[in-house]
């Protein structure tokens, strides 16, 4: 596993550029928006195992046309994911957010491939391969996660906005609580957060997989979560250049 730097204060440098360019137009809102819908969407699923490459998802998305010797539920997964990312940005208007803030933007990913347990905590218990965390027992789903959508304001004022978005991914994975789709739930809380503190959307691409894990599982076995919030730092510092990149071509 590499050592990763934390980068807020270089995420702070890199804000102060980017904050030059706003108001941005409707326009390049949009174009953003979109861009981002096909990224996070992609690797998202990606690292869940989805086999729709970057283009093939772009297809499904835009054009509706199902890809030849893929599975169907690839396809319901980047429908479900892109569906949640235009909730997340509907939450993102509001200031708090709430438990059932979360259970929709399962809801909305994972409707197309079981409706009955969509935006549903878990009735039965689950063990995650590859890890020695055992998640929340399904007779306490409720009670932590009442819990941790009420501490959720809290977090917000303790921590910077890097430190917060990376804990509410690390709370919601911990807890497990819906049966499929806590990962890319806890990606879509993630950038929430981001997006509702002034950041971009940040993509956590399939290459960095395995320190992407590793530094999960340190936390939770160790409940040392440093060098995972250095990650997501290092992936806000990166998402930060390549929106500064794009913002810069579309002045041109």
């Amino acid at each position: 596993m590499l050592r990763y730097e934390n980068k807020i204060h270089a995420i702070q440098k890199i804000k102060q550029e980017l904050d030059t360019y706003k108001p941005l137009s409707k326009k390049v809102l949009n174009e953003l928006k979109e861009y981002y819908r096909i990224g996070l969407t992609y690797t998202s699923n990606a690292l869940e195992g989805n086999s729709l490459t970057e283009t093939e998802t772009k297809i499904v998305l835009e054009e509706g046309i199902t890809i030849g010797g893929k599975l169907i539920k690839d396809h319901l997964e980047a429908l479900g994911h892109s569906d949640a990312y235009t909730l997340l940005y509907k939450i993102a208007t509001h200031d708090l957010i709430r438990e059932k803030d979360i259970r929709d933007l399962h809801k909305f990913f994972y409707f197309r491939i079981d409706p009955k347990r969509a935006g549903k905590y878990r009735t039965q218990q689950i063990f995650i391969t590859g890890t020695e965390s055992i998640p929340t027992a399904p007779r306490l789903i409720k009670q932590q996660m009442r819990l941790f959508a009420n501490n959720i304001q809290t977090l917000k004022q303790l921590h910077d906005p890097i430190a917060y978005a990376a804990l509410l991914h690390f709370e919601l994975v911990s807890i497990h609580p819906f049966i499929d789709g806590n990962g890319r739930c806890a990606r879509l809380l993630m950038n929430l957060a981001l997006v509702n503190t002034g950041y971009p959307i940040t993509i956590i691409p399939p290459i960095v997989r395995s320190d992407y894990i590793n530094t999960l599982k340190v936390a939770q076995t160790t409940k040392n979560i440093v060098p995972f919030i250095n990650f997501i730092s290092t992936m806000v510092f990166e998402a930060q250049q390549d929106q500064l990149r794009l913002l810069q071509s579309l002045a041109v």
